[in-house]
């Protein structure tokens, strides 16, 4: 058993001890010893007068030759009826000696007396440490302990405390071992540390071990609740389960439980997530006949749910009905029929509501006036963006990330890139990082106002935050220098996509070769078609009326016949021999001359 064993461990001397590698498993318990046992005697005289003379003082003699055994001895027996705190107290003074180490048995001995006198807070505390010194997998040794450990201080409650100390540790195999090992041992089911498990384990676990357990635990006693059976079913419909979610809730009547309102709105919300709002109505329909009323949650979810079909008009009949009966809407189920406007560009409907909800007292949140601002953008009101930004500082909320981003993007698209850097510049001073999207806006806006340089550097800036620019933003760079005559910054620009992992399509060398045409750089242009050939880059229409164009310009006839042979290539075969047919007139005018 020795190999068993854990090696000695050190501590503070302010807290629990290591505990020797000795008796771990095998505990015979000693002979009865005799109520005025000198030891046991000297120890309770040196413990009740320590506040007059300290226990190292008092002690010195007979510390050397203290043993776990001792401890355990006077816990079991008490001769002076010395209180549990002073009892604590000398433990923990054991533990800080250099020269004693504590067993698991003195442990678990401790932990007894202490859930006894219900102090069970100390009591975990001690197994918490001997659970985190033990390991995973060590319930079966730790609860054999506890047992053989009984004495005359025995609680049902140390095996509590031995689960909530598995739980707490992470160790759940071992909490639920514990308890499988108490209902072998036929003792009373710890109800505390099965709650606390179960709780742990709903929120860790797939919810399908956690119901296998409370199906345990119920078997053998443990109360049934609606609240157990609500979070096991939240937990199933947050994990896309929905059909294992309505069976828990099937399982409720079987245990004499009748579902409440959260047990309803809880599965309608697990089917309206799944796109089965038929069901969701159904179960609406169940709550009225069984004589309970849907509440604003119920409302709530029905209408996100039809929102997102886009069913807009049965979304506000069933809010009409919500107010007919009497509820009153709150800020989410006004957003989400804001929100639900937006996406269909209902805009005009959408500042309908948010008057209606201004009107109704119900305060706009963030979210709210993201959403509205996220709608006005895309239909390019400016002017109506601008006045709810200024709104929404009056009432005391300060614009995020989502709005920002939300703003630069707006402005860029709208052509207005100095208010789009107007808003880059508040957010540095703010704080708040720009993401891919604003990054992207920007980058496109710089572009697009011949501010390449600009651009690039924005290129750099998202880089070193971390992101990656995709082939679009690449490409856009490269085109902003191509189109200035920098091609060799644009094939710079080509090595580091290449080199990043990209791979770079048709639309990039297009405008690589682009560049090179507009420079008079035929024969470099044929080589990156050539190169664009070999990776397996498949030349579009684009491809070849560049070239063609670049031959036309630069006075290169003899290069037709070769790309009339791939004529097969060009799907835009009109263009290519409208070009065609204006060079050969060229060089007929060129040889008059």
């Amino acid at each position: 058993m020795k190999s068993r064993a854990m090696a000695t461990l050190k501590l503070s001397r302010t807290h629990h001890s290591s505990f020797s590698s000795s008796a771990w498993y095998k505990y015979t318990p000693p002979p009865q010893p005799h109520q005025q046992d000198p030891i046991l005697s000297a120890i309770s005289e040196a413990i009740l007068n320590s506040k007059t003379k300290p226990l190292h003082s008092s002690l010195k003699k007979l510390i050397t030759s203290l043993t776990p055994q001792h401890f355990i001895n006077l816990i079991n027996h008490n001769p002076h009826s010395l209180p549990p705190h002073s009892l604590l107290s000398f433990f923990h003074w054991l533990s800080s000696y250099p020269t004693f180490r504590h067993t698991l048995h003195s442990y678990c001995t401790m932990a007894h007396f202490l859930c006894s006198h219900n102090m069970f807070p100390q009591a975990q505390s001690l197994l918490h440490f001997v659970v985190s010194r033990k390991g995973k997998d060590s319930a079966s040794s730790i609860f054999d302990s506890l047992v053989e450990t009984r004495g005359t201080h025995y609680s049902i409650s140390v095996f509590d405390a031995l689960m909530i100390a598995y739980t707490d540790t992470g160790f759940v195999s071992d909490a639920v071992q514990c308890f499988r090992l108490v209902r072998k041992r036929n003792f009373g089911v710890p109800f505390r540390g099965c709650g606390y498990l179960l709780d742990k384990m709903a929120n860790l676990k797939p919810a399908e071990s956690a119901w296998g357990f409370y199906m345990e635990v119920l078997d053998c006693g443990y109360p049934p609740n609606v609240r157990n059976f609500n979070v096991l079913m939240h937990k199933l419909c947050k994990e896309g389960k929905i059909v294992d979610a309505r069976m828990v809730f099937d399982e409720m009547g079987k245990w004499g439980l009748l579902p409440t309102i959260v047990s309803f709105n809880t599965l309608i919300n697990g089917y309206c997530k799944s796109g089965d709002l038929k069901e969701g109505f159904r179960l609406k329909s169940v709550i009225e006949e069984s004589g309970m009323r849907p509440d604003v949650f119920t409302y709530s979810v029905l209408i996100n749910g039809l929102c997102k079909e886009s069913r807009l008009d049965d979304a506000n009949g069933l809010f009409d009905e919500m107010c007919d009966r009497g509820l009153v809407a709150n800020y989410v189920i006004f957003t989400t029929l804001i929100d639900g406007q937006c996406k269909n560009g209902r805009i005009d409907l959408a500042l309908e509501i948010y008057q209606q909800m201004l009107k109704k007292g119900v305060k706009p949140d963030l979210i709210t006036y993201n959403t509205l601002i996220n709608g006005l953008c895309k239909i390019g009101d400016l002017k109506e963006v601008r006045n709810l930004v200024d709104e929404m500082s009056t009432r005391g909320l300060k614009p995020d990330k989502i709005t920002y981003t939300t703003l630069i993007d707006g402005y860029y698209k709208e052509g207005d890139l100095e208010s789009a850097l107007k808003i880059r510049k508040k957010m540095n001073e703010e704080g708040i990082k720009l993401d891919n999207v604003a990054f992207t806006a920007l980058i496109s806006g710089l572009c697009r106002e011949g501010r390449v340089v600009d651009a690039e550097r924005t290129m750099r800036e998202m880089l070193n935050a971390g992101m990656k620019p995709d082939d679009a933003t690449y490409t856009m760079v490269m085109d902003g220098f191509c189109k200035k005559g920098d091609v060799k910054m644009g094939f710079k620009l080509l090595k580091e996509m290449q080199t990043d992992g990209h791979v770079p399509g048709v639309v990039t060398y297009n405008v690589l070769m682009n560049g090179l045409c507009k420079l008079g750089q035929m024969k470099n242009a044929n080589m990156l078609l050539d190169a664009m050939l070999n990776l397996g880059v498949v030349p579009d229409d684009i491809t070849y009326n560049i070239l063609l164009e670049g031959h036309c310009k630069n006075g290169n006839p003899n290069h037709f016949h070769k790309l009339r042979s791939e004529k097969g290539l060009i799907s835009d075969y009109a263009s290519y021999t409208s070009l065609v047919n204006e060079i050969n007139r060229t060089s007929k005018d060129r040889q008059r001359g």
